[in-house]
């Protein structure tokens, strides 16, 4: 029988951390429903691949904006997992937590339950980041977290960089203080890709009780506005998997809304336009859509260091045979390695600006490498105004939503990202950097006016790949909201959703840390325990930050 306590569809960041949770007692039985294949293989688990499995449509859903109209029309790519692991599985292995300020912000917009102090725990429960600050950060935790090696001289280069800019420093970005320039955290253990797949879903399927089912979820079977089942297509036939107490939906910020969607859930006049019957007229379901965007800022090298020399396939072969055989060297790390979280100007409280820095100039999909030595700075502002939204092109399940994200529609956006850019090379301008810097490779010395610039950002603006917000947690009587902070759907028995659509707003940085976070708390949520006692630590916020930028 395809039968269970609770049911959970999709087997991704938040959805592994529930299975393992919601299992770890024994005394209820956990379906994950994945239509994805296996994580095996060097594409996802050596961690220097990355930009493969993101490109491969064995393992992503291969998902496009609609033509972004402050883009110039550009289809932007919204690559969401489809494999064991879900994103955390073709994602680039940053780990953030987002900022303090970000959790209490839900808290403040209805999310009750959900502040800082609330998380806090849940985050320490999580993690094994022997490395991180003490008492901030968790040490026996499924979730492995590291700092590269940092052999390369060029990651210290850009944190002196910033500090001789003025900027603030950091030993632990995810610790009591986000703020300045540090070295980068990585979800990486012994060589590997650290997804959720090989922390929380592969030892939770060696319990009896958890049970792996490959289909495609087509809706959520819904009996007298409570949900029983999971209708999905398996092996060429149409078959229903069956909760006894829950279902959790935890397929991505694009995939929940629109299983909500073709199961009832959603916008009525949206739903009525596809001949879908309305179980719950849910305004919000889809709406909110909201990501970071980035820009590389690209810089030739002087000293021939960077990863331009590993390039080629001979560099290349010899690296991947050295992460086959001994789990050593270059095929080790992601190679964002060094970052910094930092204010945009005075009277902004905490950082709404982040930076990857890397050791190359090349882009995130390893296509187009400058063909000459370079390294190179990603940044984006953290907190755009702009919002999207995901709809179904159509009734058939088979067929991807529309999505659009409507980036850069708030005017804000260009003045945030013409600042982050400018930022960027008084960085590069520094002493530090004064022995490796050549010229400026992108945009090029040249781009210095408002228009140039904006030119600039239009054609190059690349998503982060952090889409979040579709299926908004908040106030049980806010129309807007689509679940309540427990998680449940309003308005459906039985129904839950938990991943990265629940965002009221986006938080500080990647966003795979936060989704784990969901699905740790969404466990205790759903099996009624008592919460993580709330912690009283306070995270550092800048004295100055009336004053200055940094």
């Amino acid at each position: 029988m395809l039968e269970a306590d609770y049911v959970i569809i999709g087997s991704g960041s938040a959805g592994s951390a529930l299975a393992y949770r919601l299992s770890e007692d024994g005394k209820h039985s956990v379906i994950v429903i994945e239509y994805g294949g296996s994580d095996f293989g060097p594409f996802i688990q050596m961690p220097a691949a990355l930009s493969f499995p993101m490109n491969m449509r064995r393992y992503d859903w291969g998902f496009q904006s609609e033509p972004e109209p402050h883009l110039g029309g550009r289809r932007l790519a919204t690559p969401r997992g489809k494999v064991l692991g879900g994103s955390s599985s073709i994602n680039g292995m940053v780990y953030v937590r987002g900022h303090a300020r970000d959790f209490d912000h839900w808290a403040e917009t209805g999310a009750h339950g959900w502040a800082f102090k609330d998380v806090l725990p849940y985050y320490r429960r999580m993690e094994n980041a022997p490395e991180g600050e003490n008492g901030w950060r968790g040490t026996e935790g499924p979730l492995h977290v590291q700092r590269g090696p940092g052999v390369n001289p060029l990651y210290q280069t850009f944190i002196e960089a910033g500090r001789e800019a003025g900027f603030e420093t950091t030993d632990d970005y995810n610790g009591a203080k986000q703020e300045g320039f540090g070295p980068m955290e990585q979800t990486i253990h012994k060589g590997r890709r650290w997804s959720t797949a090989n922390a929380y879903l592969k030892p939770a399927l060696k319990r009896k009780n958890v049970s792996l089912v490959k289909g495609f979820a087509r809706r959520v079977i819904i009996e007298n506005q409570r949900a029983v089942g999971v209708e999905i297509e398996a092996k060429n036939s149409i078959q229903v998997v069956k909760a006894q107490c829950e279902i959790v939906i935890a397929a991505s910020a694009i995939n929940s809304p629109k299983l909500l969607m073709l199961s009832g859930i959603g916008p009525a006049n949206e739903l009525q336009q596809h001949g879908i019957e309305i179980v719950s007229d849910r305004p919000g379901v889809g709406q909110n859509l909201q990501d970071h965007l980035e820009l590389y800022i690209q810089q030739a090298s002087l000293q021939p260091i960077t990863l331009y020399s590993k390039l080629n396939l001979f560099s290349k072969t010899m690296i991947g045979a050295e992460w086959l055989f001994f789990k050593t060297g270059l095929g080790t790390s992601n190679h964002f390695e060094s970052a910094a979280f930092l204010r945009s100007a005075a009277g902004v409280e905490y950082p709404d600006i982040q930076y990857h820095f890397l050791p190359a100039a090349i882009r995130y999909d390893g296509k187009a490498a400058a063909k000459a030595h370079g390294f190179q700075a990603h940044v984006g502002p953290m907190r755009s105004k702009s919002r999207g939204s995901v709809t179904l092109a159509s009734p058939d399940p088979w067929e991807a939503p529309s999505i659009l994200f409507n980036y850069m529609s708030h005017e804000d956006d260009w003045r945030d990202f013409r600042h982050c850019i400018r930022l960027t090379r008084e960085i590069f301008a520094q002493d530090a950097f004064k022995p490796y810097r050549g010229h400026e490779i992108s945009p090029g010395e040249d781009m210095t006016s408002d228009e140039a610039l904006d030119d600039f950002i239009r054609e190059h603006v690349e998503s982060a790949y952090h889409p979040c917000g579709t299926c908004r947690m908040g106030d049980a009587d806010d129309p807007t909201s689509v679940v309540d902070p427990q998680l449940k759907v309003i308005g459906v028995e039985g129904l839950r959703v938990a991943d990265s659509s629940i965002f009221p707003r986006i938080t500080n940085g990647n966003i795979n840390g936060p989704s784990i976070m969901v699905g740790e708390k969404a466990a205790d949520h759903i099996l009624d325990k008592s919460l993580l006692p709330a912690s009283n630590q306070e995270p550092w916020i800048n004295p100055r930050w009336q004053e200055s930028d940094r």
